[in-house]
């Protein structure tokens, strides 16, 4: 319990690291290069995704060394293409359907989809003890 606990700060801080380059890109291209928020904040989205997997085989997650590491990215990528989709919704329902500002509403997306991304990283990245 205690290292599934120091394991999800470790997550919490590079989460929170990857959520302020995600925001500030999204906000970067949305306010002074006039890009529509929902492709801003897919690009920023994606470059927040490669940060974080640098970050998450390194500090977080316990990674098989052996493991084919372009395998192990794909795998990666595809589970933060799904996360991008919830986050994309996320902002769609929240932004057009309830009217709050984009701004906000990337805050709510980044939560749901955090908890998406631990569970998933956790269930098919991480080392599976034998």
């Amino acid at each position: 319990m205690k290292k599934l606990l120091e394991q999800i700060i470790k997550f919490g801080f590079v989460g929170f690291l990857c959520f302020f380059i995600d925001y500030g890109i999204m906000v970067l291209l949305t306010e002074q290069f006039k890009v529509d928020y929902l492709l801003s904040s897919g690009i920023s989205f994606t470059v927040s995704v490669v940060v974080n997997y640098l970050l998450s085989i390194t500090f977080v997650f316990e990674t098989d060394k052996e493991k084919n590491k372009l395998g192990e990215f794909v795998v990666f990528v595809f589970l933060s293409v799904i996360g991008l989709g919830i986050n994309e919704i996320c902002m769609w329902i929240s932004v057009e359907q309830m009217g709050i500002h984009y701004m906000i509403s990337k805050i709510g997306a980044t939560a749901v989809v955090m908890v998406y991304n631990f569970i998933s990283r956790k269930l098919f990245i991480e080392k599976k003890e034998r």
